[in-house]
């Protein structure tokens, strides 16, 4: 018998990627748009727990949210919490233009994955993944989403929107904050 586990996200590519990494698991992951207010806050953990607080008050099934930010050394950790945000507003093409002149060795990043899973009357449980790289030069690939264009992950040569999903799950911060939700199930 399946279990069913709800993802809590407007994002269809975010979805895929947990729908692969569950798959072979006998756990069918849904996406769900409940939406939820998204805090301004300083850390990434603060915004996933009022997110999932929030969406216990209206969804009594296992769910599971996320939040994700990428942080940029060479911008002070830019855009950081507000990564939805400058996505929307500036885009990938926009964080390119605020590191032009800056050397490609200097152009260190992190994506990091904060996962709220909560169950009916139960405390949530938080897993966290992050994945260090380096923002490139120019956009390159056409799969992911958001940031993936310029982002490359440490010892790779290309960027996540030149890979698969199954080839970024390896690599991802989003991969590996999924990954440590599975074990936590593979240790129920």
């Amino acid at each position: 018998m399946s279990k069913t586990i709800y993802f809590i996200t407007s994002n269809k590519g975010k979805a895929l990627e947990a729908k692969t990494k569950f798959s072979a698991l006998g756990i069918n992951i849904v996406q769900k748009n409940l939406g939820y207010p998204e805090i301004q806050a300083d850390s990434l953990e603060d915004v996933a727990l009022f997110g999932v607080l929030n969406v216990q008050k209206r969804f009594n099934q296992p769910f599971f949210l996320e939040d994700a930010g990428l942080f940029i050394d060479g911008l002070n950790g830019f855009p950081g919490v507000y990564s939805a945000y400058v996505y929307r507003t500036i885009g990938y093409l926009g964080i390119l233009k605020l590191l032009e002149g800056i050397d490609f060795n200097k152009r260190k990043a992190r994506f990091k994955s904060v996962i709220a899973y909560s169950e009916d009357g139960k405390k949530p449980v938080f897993f966290i993944g992050e994945c260090h790289g380096k923002i490139s030069v120019k956009a390159l690939g056409e799969n992911g989403f958001g940031f993936d264009p310029i982002f490359i992950p440490e010892g790779e040569e290309k960027t996540f929107a030149q890979m698969e999903t199954k080839e970024k799950n390896r690599f991802s911060h989003r991969g590996k904050s999924l990954e440590k939700l599975i074990n936590f199930f593979d240790n129920l």
